[in-house]
């Protein structure tokens, strides 16, 4: 374990141990050891350290890295006693253990090695890393090789670009499999000639596919990407990269080479999708080519570096079976769904985020009849709907000049247009929700979408508050009439603890009384407890209410069984 204590004139001096990983150094919030003088780049340094090694690289920085009194050219192992000057800040290496080395001439001590600072003096980006997340191991090569191993391919990468323009190829449209052919060779050549650099214990080929990954596709995404069982990726900055399997959160031990390919990988997402993302644009949202939902933000808003956070949708389209299998919902709601979509009520699903709102209405617009002209409205295209007669609309951000914005709201004005049987909007949650009523109560019923609220009341209230966005104002009680007129179901679901996703009520909106929208509960999840295992033990049952347009199904000739709303 490695130790750095900081001396800065006319300052108190900092001690903190550093754990292996990666530290950035500089003036910048971004970087992990900040230097708030002003002779101090930004991002003026990197260390990497592994259980027995350390290594310092300069980032380029104006006024230069000096380590024992020579100024560094690139990158340099440290040992105990190394004594690194970055402007006015010295920064003493230690090896915890052993006795402090002789102070170098000039350096100024404000305290003797017996008197450093405790812990709670320590800076709080010195501090040893710890995560309450379980580790994933996806790699195959050691964890505790990484920090060598990460400045080993940030040196391949930099020989890789001299000698391939993998920016215009990728851009020009060559060949997919060409690019990787051509990037498979130039790597292969570059660690035939790197091969005495490779840090002992590494696999060449899983080092090599790593290299290949990240130079044409998606880098350490990749082999995540492959695993059904991840729901989530986060990524965190270059160096943390975090998954969802099944519900729970596990840290993995892949990395990016630094937050310039992050950037990279970030830029290859978006581009082919008309996106940008620079500082004057550092949030997008995007979609990958299976549909996986994509949001990125970088510096400045983000001070950790480049955040990606990545939600997967399985290649299948998950159906009621699977559903109910999985114990969100039971037979019975299922078919009572079912019917609510061919007898054209306007449905609602309501829930937060990642409760799998967007699955569930896959799978209720997959009951659809194959005859209707669907319209499907989205800011990034996620909907997959196994139907014949399907138009997908797409929203579009303004342009570099600020101009050209398409948003759903115009989308949906548009769709009315378009002769649709039935309108689907992916996510309501802005002055989009006017115009969607008022498509519900002219003609176009049996229409869904999706609405971010904890409980089905908060629906109406969150529904309320969005067509206020619309801009007009508009008297409460005519916004709840039209409400109430619109919407018959809503199906309210939740992630619970256990990372489960559960249907936890249908209700019907029946009407209003006064100034009040009604409705009442058809069937609900009644949670039980918890098991052994930590899984919530619960059961779905009925309410004992039957829907009030039940007559609608008699009329439409639709046999079924009203024994299924009997309570309990």
């Amino acid at each position: 374990m490695f130790e750095m204590i900081i001396r800065i004139p006319e300052r108190p001096e900092t001690m903190g141990r550093l754990a292996p990983g990666s530290y950035r150094i500089g003036s910048s919030p971004a970087c992990h050891i900040q230097i708030h003088l002003p002779e101090v780049s930004s991002r003026h340094a990197m260390l990497v350290v592994a259980p027995e090694s350390i290594v310092i690289e300069d980032l380029g920085s104006t006024n230069g890295t000096y380590v024992d009194g020579q100024r560094l050219r690139g990158s340099t192992p440290l040992t105990h006693g190394s004594m690194v000057r970055i402007g006015n800040a010295t920064l003493e290496i230690r090896e915890s253990g052993k006795p402090a080395a002789a102070p170098a001439a000039g350096v100024p001590r404000s305290e003797t090695a017996a008197d450093a600072p405790s812990s709670d003096r320590m800076s709080r980006l010195l501090l040893e890393e710890t995560t309450g997340a379980a580790m994933l191991k996806v790699s195959g090569l050691p964890w505790e090789l990484r920090p060598p191993l990460q400045l080993f391919k940030r040196q391949v990468h930099d020989e890789l670009l001299k000698r391939m323009n993998l920016r215009n190829l990728n851009l020009s449209g060559a060949n997919s499999a060409e690019v990787m052919r051509q990037a498979g060779d130039t790597v292969r050549q570059i660690l035939t000639e790197y091969r005495a650099r490779i840090p002992a214990g590494i696999n060449v080929e899983l080092l090599e596919t790593e290299l290949i990954h990240e130079a044409v596709s998606l880098g350490p995404l990749d082999p995540l990407l492959k695993i059904p069982e991840i729901t989530e990726i986060m990524v965190n900055g270059a160096q943390r990269i975090y998954v969802e399997k099944k519900g729970r959160i596990y840290r993995t031990d892949m990395m990016f080479a630094d937050d310039a390919q992050l950037l990279t990988i970030i830029e290859r997402i978006v581009a082919p999708l008309g996106r940008r993302v620079d500082e004057s644009q550092p949030m997008v949202d995007a979609r990958l080519p299976d549909g996986s939902r994509v949001n990125a933000i970088i510096p400045p808003l983000s001070l950790d570096g480049p955040v990606l956070t990545i939600r997967k949708f399985t290649k299948d389209v998950l159906g009621v079976d699977a559903l109910i299998g999985f114990g969100s919902m039971t037979r019975e709601m299922a078919d009572f769904l079912r019917l609510c979509v061919l007898v054209r009520k306007n449905i609602i699903i309501s829930g937060g985020t990642g409760s799998g709102k967007t699955t569930l209405l896959n799978t209720l617009s997959n009951f659809l009849p194959n005859a209707e002209r669907i319209v499907t409205i989205e800011d990034a295209a996620e909907l997959r709907l196994a139907k014949d007669h399907v138009i997908r609309l797409e929203s579009r951000p303004q342009n570099i000049e600020g101009r050209g914005e398409i948003a759903i709201r115009d989308l949906v004005r548009n769709a009315l247009r378009m002769r649709p049987d039935r309108i689907v909007v992916g996510e309501c949650r802005g002055g989009e929700a006017l115009d969607m009523l008022q498509a519900m109560n002219t003609g176009h019923d049996g229409s869904l979408t999706t609405i971010h609220a904890n409980t089905a009341r908060d629906a109406l209230a969150r529904l309320e508050t969005l067509v206020l966005m619309a801009g007009f104002d508009l008297p409460l009680r005519a916004i709840r009439e039209q409400v109430a007129s619109a919407i018959t179901i809503i199906v309210q679901i939740s992630r619970c603890k256990d990372g489960s996703r559960k249907v936890m009520d249908i209700s019907e909106v029946t009407g209003m009384e006064g100034e009040v929208i009604t409705t009442q509960e058809i069937f609900k999840f009644i949670q039980e407890g918890i098991n052994e295992d930590g899984s919530v033990r619960g059961k779905h049952v009925a309410c004992g209410v039957v829907p009030t347009f039940m007559h609608e199904l008699q009329e439409a000739g639709i046999a079924f069984n009203l024994g299924i709303f009997n309570e309990g």
